[in-house]
Parts: structure tokens; C-alpha cells; sequence
């Protein structure tokens, strides 16, 4: 793997970290490929009891990365059914991971990122987080679990309306609508996370 992913599975309790901070852990084919892989690797590992998902950077994810799409302009149909099918596989194998999933989320949540949250099992939430669909703004159908699995949570009508308006759900928002569980502080989510996975990996 080249390190858009950094996998830390040393005990019952692993670390999944997104790592392309200075493209905002915007998604493409191969940070993809490497959530795949880890995924896999988590889940042949029977003394695993929990994992942590993480993000460095000033944002957790900022979906599909725009530059990615403007380079493969020339073949962007062939380009999104890539990066979308690579991303429902992430989704998919998340759920089925045998250990649940404490997200630590922070900073600019955007697009099919969501999907990411949306298959963990507790997510917490720094302060700032915010989530904005964009697919009305940019012309994409909504991938990620935004129409097939946030209506469970939220409601389909407050989905559509997000969705259609490109409305922007704050962190207490998210709580209140159980897309989150809690709100931490930005310097402490991590380190919260982990207690949380630690609890679970106890249990």
C-alpha cells in the first residue's frame, strides 16, 4: 500500500486512519483500494474486537475528489463507475466486518463520504463536522449510502430535502437525528474513540 491508509492492528483493537490530508482525504480509486485491503486484512484476523476509523488532516472526507474527475474528463463515465463501485465494496465490507466500527469524525464531511459514517457503528463528532450532499449542486446521483441508507436513520423526507436543497447538517444536528452519537472535542475524539473501541474490545 502506498500510505493513503494507515492500518495499525497490533492488538484486539485496530486503528483504520484515512491519510491524504492535503487533498482533504478526498476519494479516489486508490485510497479505495487500500480501505479494501485493510478491510481484508482486518477481517482475517480472529482477535480482533474493535477498530477505530480515523482521518488526519483539517477534514475527515471530502468525497470524490473534483481534480480526480476534471483529469479523467475524457472518460468521466468509465472514472465515476470506478470510484463508486470501489466505494460501495468499502461500504459493504464494513458492515460485514465481524468488529464494530467507532468512527472519529471531524472537520468537512461531504458526498459519498458519508457512506464511510454511515457504516460505522458509533460515530462521534468534533464541534465543527459538518455534512453537505453537493449532488444537486454538481449534477452526480447520490452514491455513498446517502439514498439507500441515511433515509433508515434520518427519515425519507428529511434525506430528500437535504438532499434536493443541498443542505448542510451541523454536528448537533447530526446528533439529534442519529447520525451521530455524541459530540467530542476536537483534541480529545481520538483519544475518545479509542476508549470506546477499548470498552467494546472488553466486553
Amino acid at each position: 500500500m502506498s500510505g493513503l491508509v494507515l492500518l495499525d492492528a497490533r492488538d484486539t483493537v485496530a486503528t483504520l486512519t484515512l491519510n491524504r490530508p492535503e487533498r482533504h482525504n478526498s476519494l479516489v480509486p486508490e485510497l479505495l483500494r487500500e480501505m479494501l485491503t485493510a478491510l481484508d486484512d482486518l477481517r482475517a484476523r480472529a482477535e480482533l474486537r474493535a477498530v477505530v476509523l480515523q482521518a488526519n488532516g483539517r477534514s475527515f472526507s471530502t468525497g470524490g475528489d473534483v481534480k480526480a474527475f476534471y483529469d479523467h474528463r475524457d472518460n468521466i463515465a468509465a472514472y465515476a463507475n470506478e470510484i463508486v463501485g470501489l466505494l460501495n465494496q468499502v461500504i459493504v465490507a464494513m458492515v460485514r466486518l465481524p468488529a464494530p466500527i467507532v468512527a472519529a469524525v471531524h472537520g468537512i464531511v461531504t458526498g459519498g463520504s458519508l457512506g464511510l459514517m454511515l457504516a460505522s457503528d458509533i460515530v462521534l463528532v468534533a464541534p465543527e463536522t459538518s455534512f453537505t450532499p453537493y449532488y444537486s449542486v454538481v449534477g452526480f446521483s447520490p452514491d455513498g449510502g446517502w439514498t439507500a441508507m441515511l433515509p433508515e436513520i434520518i427519515g425519507r423526507r428529511r434525506a430528500a430535502e437535504v438532499l434536493l436543497l443541498n443542505e448542510t447538517i451541523g454536528a448537533e444536528q447530526a446528533v439529534a437525528w442519529g447520525i451521530a452519537n455524541r459530540i467530542v472535542a476536537a483534541d480529545r475524539i481520538r483519544a475518545e474513540a479509542r476508549a470506546v473501541a477499548d470498552a467494546i474490545a472488553q466486553k
